[in-house]
């Protein structure tokens, strides 16, 4: 459904478990979401909510873009689980169109909406989507605000003013926030970040905040994903510090 790697989700409580695993599984072979494109357009507007929900799962695995002003108009559904099947497809099936509609949809009262929100615009690689990425980042519940670090990771696709703008959040969260697994993912956001960042003071600043969070986080499994995101970055100070404080036994 998604690219985990991508993703980086790091617990493995419910309340971060993927929204689409909350589904019914399915058991006809009929039902199974790989199934003709053609039929699959015509649920997407079926009175059934369970057959608009199963053809949207279906475009979750393939493309058609035939199929994005039905999803975008599902994005509206009145069955949740449609709408967060929707978004979801939305970020498979990636359309201009769908931006708008998808932020929009950053309002939905179901957590699990939002989630599969945040992974779309994440998904569409676009900078209209920065600005709601970053509040979603700041203000949503604790599920939401560790996708919303995800991605804004994706911001390397995007460009390097973009890069910047979704720095300075991802540094403050993971310096604040009251949940150990949202920051650690924008420990590891922040490093995927830097890697595409030139050595400038954009750069400097984030692998401080790193080496910050590595030395003085309280939790270990914080301040192992700012350690893991300084090796990947393969910042020099910061491969020298981590190297002086797990020689002197510090780290563990």
């Amino acid at each position: 459904m998604y690219d985990e790697d991508l993703l980086s989700i790091i617990d493995s409580d419910p309340e971060f478990d993927d929204p689409l695993d909350q589904i019914a599984p399915i058991d006809r072979a009929s039902e199974v979401p790989q199934a003709d494109p053609e039929e699959m357009l015509l649920m997407l507007n079926s009175p059934s909510s369970q057959q608009r929900m199963l053809a949207a799962r279906a475009f979750c695995e393939f493309e058609d873009s035939r199929a994005v002003p039905h999803l975008i108009a599902l994005l509206q559904d009145s069955c949740p689980w449609v709408r967060v099947s929707a978004t979801y497809a939305l970020g498979r099936n990636v359309n201009e169109a769908a931006i708008a509609p998808l932020i929009e949809r950053l309002s939905d009262w179901n957590g699990y909406v939002r989630k599969g929100v945040v992974w779309a615009l994440g998904n569409s690689h676009n900078p209209e989507a920065l600005p709601p990425l970053i509040q979603s980042l700041k203000t949503d519940i604790p599920a939401v605000r560790l996708w919303a670090a995800s991605a804004l990771a994706q911001m390397v696709n995007v460009g390097y003013e973009a890069v910047v703008v979704a720095l300075p959040p991802l540094i403050e969260v993971m310096r604040r926030d009251a949940i150990a697994a949202v920051r650690s993912n924008c420990a590891w956001a922040i490093g995927e970040l830097c890697r595409e960042l030139p050595s400038n003071v954009v750069y400097a600043t984030a692998i401080d905040a790193l080496i910050e969070t590595f030395a003085e986080e309280d939790d270990l499994g914080v301040r192992e994903d700012a350690r893991t995101a300084i090796l990947a970055v393969g910042d020099p100070r910061g491969l020298q510090i981590i190297e002086e404080l797990e020689q002197d036994g510090w780290f563990y």
